[in-house]
């Protein structure tokens, strides 16, 4: 199987996942959500119930595969443990999905009732990327540029690829992320990003693909576990979004892609002015020296979350001509500084800070 071509989060929804997305629709289309009634809730509230539908489906999926693998345990004991744990997981899979649910409203209420359609005609993308015309300072995509970062025993690796995809008439670049722990592979992820004329950047999809080591294999090599979050414009009603815009507005909302139930990434611009000391809430858990290195007030900072995780969220600190070099988690205070980049004097002293 050609995993571009049919990731294997894809197969999941062909055989379960968007089957339950379909009976909810469906449930949508008979109670009239498709209408929009002057006084009634919009579009996006009303995706909002549907993938809500979609989700309660796949819990009762789940939950009956977890019945029908309890009903093969032979011991009685553990037989009977099987079920509880399945009856657990099915009170917390619905609460997850009431969660998603709200947090998807609140989206609705920044991001406006309006139906998501944004017009991605290819006349609107430039597609030389060895010459643009208009770049993004902000998030830049020069061919063979290189970002390393690092956490604990944890680096990621993001390389611009000489390569391209073309999706839905748009020519994107591919960018690599390559994500080791313990000097094993965890994830290997091409990204497709495309340049629009007018300096935004959009998000076009990517190829995840996580791996896990397992001790006894002989020899031990990372196996494929997940594809989970994988996403291509244009399948399966799949849409782009923008990961960066040229211009950024400080309390700005925006989607960064939209593959409802499954990739659902939005940011929130919270400043484009950012230098250390001069917001305490920004400068939270943020690297002074790191901050000072890149930020004279031209910083810019994103909120990025999704409905998917409610609760998580992530800070992403963004300096012109570098791109990112610093997501914290506050939640779970964890800190991911840039360590190295192949194209800026400036990382040269990163591994001595």
């Amino acid at each position: 199987m050609n995993i571009e071509t049919r990731t294997c989060r894809e197969a999941l929804r062909a055989s379960r996942g968007f089957a339950s997305f379909a009976r909810a629709l469906s449930t949508a289309f008979v109670i009239g959500l498709t209408a929009t009634p002057v006084g009634a809730a919009g579009p996006c509230t009303a995706t909002a119930k549907a993938v809500f539908g979609a989700c309660q489906n796949e819990v009762m999926d789940d939950f009956l595969i977890a019945q029908a693998i309890c009903i093969n345990v032979s011991d009685g004991a553990e037989r009977a443990e099987c079920v509880a744990d399945a009856s657990s997981e099915k009170i917390e899979s619905n609460q997850l999905c009431a969660e998603q649910r709200l947090l998807r409203l609140e989206s609705c209420a920044v991001l406006g009732q309006g139906r998501y359609d944004p017009n991605f005609d290819p006349a609107l993308f430039e597609d030389n990327f060895a010459n643009l015309a208009n770049p993004n300072p902000y998030f830049p995509l020069r061919i063979g540029d290189r970002w390393e970062y690092r956490e604990g025993t944890k680096s990621v690796t993001v390389e611009v690829l000489n390569e391209t995809k073309l999706i839905e008439g748009v020519r994107c670049i591919v960018v690599r992320a390559r994500d080791v722990e313990d000097g094993k592979l965890v994830e290997d992820t091409p990204d497709w990003y495309c340049q629009a004329k007018d300096g935004d950047v959009w998000y076009f999809g990517e190829e995840v693909k996580d791996f896990e080591s397992f001790a006894g294999d002989r020899p031990m090599k990372p196996e494929l576990v997940s594809c989970d979050g994988s996403f291509k414009a244009g399948r399966h009603g799949a849409k782009p979004g923008i990961i960066f815009r040229r211009f950024p507005t400080a309390g700005e909302v925006y989607r960064q892609e939209y593959a409802l139930g499954n990739a659902e990434d939005i940011n929130q611009v919270l400043s484009t002015s950012y230098a250390y000391g001069n917001a305490p809430e920004l400068d939270r858990l943020v690297p002074r020296r790191l901050a000072q290195l890149f930020c004279a007030s031209d910083c810019v900072v994103v909120k990025d979350y999704t409905p998917l995780e409610p609760g998580d969220f992530a800070r992403k600190y963004y300096a012109p001509e570098v791109g990112l070099f610093l997501e914290v988690k506050p939640r779970t205070r964890e800190v991911v500084p840039l360590v190295g980049c192949d194209f800026d004097p400036r990382c040269r002293v990163l591994s001595v800070r």
